[in-house]
């Protein structure tokens, strides 16, 4: 089994819209609170202008990047952070682990791969 990282994974996050409705959505952001696009290590302006290599898509059921979707297989809280067994596909074939998100003060996510190979830290970008 090949480690995933976030640059191997560049996250191993890639873009996909989820259509939420009505209380699933209220209910679906309240157990996985970190719904959103990020960019990577760096404030995401917004503008059309942020590197679309850095941004990352999460959503309760995939998170999405320039590299591939990565399907949430399962998630749970432990403490203040989200730890989530994900598979990703790749060409090369599919990769199976587990990653941390941790909300932060400054409403940033810190990630990281179960191995701590890669980290990053996931910067909100405007609605």
């Amino acid at each position: 089994m090949r480690k995933i990282t976030v640059a191997g994974v560049a996250i191993a996050l890639v873009p996909v819209s989820l259509m939420l409705a009505g209380a699933g959505a209220a209910r679906a952001e309240d157990d996985f609170p970190i719904i959103g696009t990020y960019l990577q290590n760096s404030p995401c302006k917004g503008d059309g202008k942020d590197p679309a290599a850095l941004l990352v898509k999460i959503s309760p059921q995939e998170i999405v990047s320039n590299i591939g979707v990565c399907t949430i297989l399962d998630s749970k809280h432990t403490n203040d952070s989200i730890v989530a067994h994900i598979e990703c596909k790749f060409p090369a074939g599919p990769l199976v682990g587990d990653v941390t998100f941790t909300p932060r003060p400054d409403h940033t996510i810190k990630f990281v791969d179960r191995d701590n190979t890669y980290n990053a830290i996931l910067h909100p970008c405007p609605n």
